[in-house]
């Protein structure tokens, strides 16, 4: 396997700015998975790595030799895109086959690397079968299939999983992890879905507007969000903002007036000497997985203490979720996880509290206030 590294590529169309100063560093049989928005730009990051685009300027590199004016053929990748892309008319073992084939590759060579490809991905018995008498997961294992039979230096996945049902997502995904351990290969996954970045990655990279937003290990984005765009896309549900301003600061204290009405005493010591002053704009961040709830207005243990009338419930199982309304009710509701034990209802108030450790605060620029008590990155 190799390492992948561009150094700041950008990629136009006419005036539309693509990708701009990417630089990125795919350690060698790590698992990177590119998340953000529709038209963020992973999907032409990964195809001019794969060199379906061509960069506009920057440096692509594979295995520490630069490929930038090298076609596909020859930078050792192999791409699995949403799409299928099987020849209906040939079964399993044709498809699996054809590219080696196509390059001239010897019989025997091929059929040993169509055994092992399919032992791996567990298609043996359907090697025979055409693509029409395959289900969406099977044709999926498939077409990953004819990327690993190419014995390539990297893989490169298109959103594969999109096509699939819910179920079939999620064993897919399982199947895709258990893959990586066993080849222990380099592969760049692209993916519009943050529980598929979570669940798959060694490392994420958010995107937005072109641009890297924040690289790092899934959990280190998840307690240590560079800036709001990252903490609202990371987690689900997302993460819930207060904007306001500061209206006072003491040694102990800083006091939030919210943009609803509401009046938040801050724990000054979670942001240490951080330049926070009085009338600065600010947003404070809360998960609703960190929030406890409790049914009345007694529930006052914490250092952030809130409560409002419920909006709605969402009953998901063991857990769920409330909305409540906060303040003068203007602004998004306030989401929080339940429990099912929990008798609470729509229209009930609800009191919330959270811990220091899980507090956010984001300057009026968007860019997150390190906290010194932060819960560590796993």
């Amino acid at each position: 396997m190799a390492e992948v590294r561009t150094e700041k590529l950008c990629k136009s169309y006419g005036i539309a700015e693509i990708l701009k100063d990417i630089d990125l560093t795919v350690e060698d049989g790590s698992f990177v998975v590119l998340v953000g928005p529709s038209g963020c730009g992973k999907s032409t990051l990964l195809r001019t790595i794969a060199g379906l685009e061509q960069s506009t300027t920057g440096k692509i590199e594979i295995g520490g030799r630069e490929v930038n004016d090298l076609p596909p053929a020859q930078r050792q990748i192999a791409m699995v895109f949403q799409s299928y892309a099987l020849y209906p008319h040939m079964d399993v073992r044709g498809n699996m086959g054809f590219g080696l084939k196509f390059a001239g590759f010897p019989k025997k060579e091929i059929e040993r690397r169509v055994q092992e490809a399919a032992r791996i991905l567990k298609l043996e018995a359907l090697l025979d079968r055409k693509p029409r008498d395959l289900s969406g997961g099977q044709r999926q294992r498939v077409a990953i299939g004819r990327a690993i039979v190419r014995e390539p230096e990297v893989f490169l996945f298109d959103e594969p999983l999109s096509n699939l049902d819910a179920a079939l997502r999620v064993n897919t995904r399982i199947e895709l992890a258990k893959l990586h351990r066993m080849l222990k290969a380099t592969i760049i996954y692209v993916t519009h879905d943050q529980v598929e970045a979570m669940t798959l990655a060694d490392k994420i990279v958010v995107m937005n507007k072109g641009r890297i937003e924040q690289a790092g290990k899934p959990m280190e984005l998840y307690y240590h969000p560079a800036n709001l765009f990252v903490a609202g896309f990371i987690g689900s549900p997302a993460m819930n903002f207060v904007p306001g301003r500061i209206v006072e600061t003491t040694e102990q204290v800083l006091t939030l007036q919210s943009d609803n009405g509401l009046r938040l005493a801050l724990p000054r010591q979670a942001w240490g000497t951080a330049a926070i002053s009085s009338g600065d704009q600010m947003t404070l961040g809360l998960r609703p997985e960190h929030l406890k709830v409790s049914g009345g207005t007694g529930f006052q243990s914490g250092p952030i203490s809130l409560s409002g009338a419920v909006d709605l419930i969402e009953r998901l199982g063991d857990i769920g979720y409330a909305h409540i309304r906060l303040g003068d009710g203007s602004g998004a509701p306030l989401v929080a996880e339940i429990r099912s034990a929990l008798p609470l209802e729509i229209n009930d108030t609800a009191s919330v509290t959270t811990d220091l450790e899980h507090l956010h605060l984001f300057d009026s620029e968007g860019r997150a206030f390190a906290k010194l008590a932060a819960k560590a990155a796993a």
